[in-house]
């Protein structure tokens, strides 16, 4: 998806190189990339190309970074870069001492909807944040072989939501409970993970935030957002592939959200892109960088940390959280 992004609608970049190791050969034709590999030194060791994009599985994420840090390139990487705090820093400073920029894939805070949220609040629209609502739910649980790489519905799922709680409020993320259970699917259970969560938060500005999780809907992608203050409050609602509505006598019938991510955000994942690539061409900061992944898997951490433990967790007694899947 990133890489046809960038082929087809950021026209300020040029693909040159592409490597997976399960390339498929007539889709690189088809893009019209002419380097193709499945060894990622074949573009860490070509000179001309001057930023790579990360897409591999999490756990590879922070070596990949270190490495194309060190041959000078910049770096888009996918959330949440690493599991652990402790990694996520060493991925920052093998940046910061390279010189070159890191950012994170949190693709919400370039949604049109969210951005233009953001800026309500940002003008004083809402007044004083009282409470943030982030519904999060897919329209189909992943298969089990998922759940046990994703590292967990926190760490995998629930990081966008603690980023867009930070973004939208302005604030940092103090205190959590998390309660989580397997009502979805059995072996989900099995896998040590969970598919259902709610998770309430304490922002360091005192509002107060609910996130609410599920792994299936079965009507499609639910993405809800609110933020309620002194002053009023503002909503954004699901998007769907048309705004259609039938009316009869037997009940108004509207389209159901869109059934993936991928639609879901299509304007979102390409804003990214285009504003990554606008920073390594002009030099500006990125919007979203390895900070942030910090503070989203610091949180992950903590929600991880009340699940299992039954309680209310303060960020700052769990700085040490480790991720991983999740026990039940």
């Amino acid at each position: 998806m990133h890489t046809e992004n960038l082929v087809h609608s950021v026209p300020d970049a040029y693909v040159k190189a592409v490597a997976s190791p399960r390339l498929d050969q007539a889709w690189v034709d088809a893009l019209g990339i002419p380097i193709r590999a499945t060894d990622v030194d074949v573009i860490l060791n070509d000179p001309e190309i001057e930023a790579v994009v990360v897409t591999a599985p999490s756990g590879r994420h922070v070596e990949l970074i270190r490495r194309a840090a060190a041959a000078g390139k910049h770096i888009f990487c996918e959330k949440p870069v690493a599991f652990e705090p402790q990694a996520i820093e060493q991925a920052q400073a093998a940046a910061k001492a390279a010189g070159v920029k890191l950012q994170v894939g949190f693709n919400r805070r370039f949604d049109p909807g969210l951005l233009q949220m953001w800026q309500a609040v940002q003008r004083g629209d809402v007044g004083e944040i009282h409470q943030l609502r982030v519904t999060n739910r897919d329209p189909k649980a992943p298969p089990v072989d998922f759940v046990k790489r994703s590292g967990g519905l926190f760490f995998d799922f629930a990081i966008h939501d603690f980023d867009t709680v930070r973004f939208l409020s302005g604030s940092e993320i103090v205190e959590l409970f998390a309660a989580g259970a397997v009502l979805v699917d059995p072996e989900i259970g099995k896998a040590g993970d969970i598919d259902t969560a709610i998770i309430t938060l304490r922002l360091a500005n005192g509002a107060l935030g609910v996130i609410d999780c599920s792994r299936q809907t079965n009507y499609g992608y639910d993405q809800r957002f609110e933020v309620f203050g002194s002053k009023g409050s503002v909503f954004v609602d699901n998007t769907t592939a048309t705004t259609v509505v039938s009316s009869s006598k037997g009940g108004v019938v509207a389209e159901k959200p869109h059934e993936t991510f991928v639609e879901r955000y299509r304007e979102a994942f390409v804003a990214e892109l285009a504003a990554f690539v606008a920073s390594v061409r002009d030099g500006s900061p990125v919007r979203v960088g390895a900070g942030d992944a910090l503070a989203a898997v610091r949180a992950a951490g903590a929600a991880r940390t009340s699940h299992l433990e039954h309680r209310p967790v303060t960020l700052a007694d769990n700085v040490q959280a480790v991720g991983g899947g999740q026990r039940r």
